[in-house]
């Protein structure tokens, strides 16, 4: 009994301390709520790497999404908050970071990597082929010609007999 009560008193504390903070901004119509909306789904949380500010829980991102509503109040534009976020945290803020001297390795690495994997495999071959002296099987003639002569050789071999029949 006094273990069932023990475990409703930490579930009752264990659910109070799970309840997520709920942002409850009052918005002057529809579209600000929509531009809003947009903008904590399509920017990322600087410290959760692959979630936007919307659905993350840090402490950084309720203050991300607490300084756009801010910027929405005050008339700035979606590029002007966005170049804002980007000028504090960097590009890592945006899922989709501009092409730039930065960012050239980001965008063209894996296609990069790609082609050079591709071209070490085509030069791995063409050298194959061009091998002289050997034949499809990778024995050249001289090589051949020892082998053909063993297998010409009338065996010796004979299997052990089995002594228990």
């Amino acid at each position: 009994m006094k273990r069932l009560f023990t475990a409703a008193v930490l579930g009752l504390v264990l659910i109070g301390t799970a309840q997520a903070a709920i942002d409850t901004y009052e918005f002057a119509n529809e579209t600000e709520r929509e531009r809003y909306r947009t903008l904590v789904e399509e920017l990322r949380c600087p410290k959760c790497q692959n979630q936007n500010i919307a659905d993350s829980d840090a402490p950084i991102a309720m203050d991300l999404r607490g300084q756009i509503y801010r910027m929405l109040s005050e008339g700035q534009t979606d590029p002007q908050i966005i170049d804002f976020l980007v000028s504090r945290y960097g590009d890592f803020v945006l899922y989709k970071p501009p092409v730039t001297a930065r960012t050239l390795l980001l965008w063209y690495g894996p296609a990069g990597l790609l082609v050079g994997g591709f071209v070490l495999v085509g030069v791995i071959l063409v050298r194959r082929r061009r091998k002289p002296g050997t034949a499809a099987n990778g024995l050249s003639a001289d090589e051949q010609q020892r082998l053909a002569a063993l297998l010409s050789q009338p065996s010796t071999f004979q299997p052990p007999v089995d002594k228990r029949d």
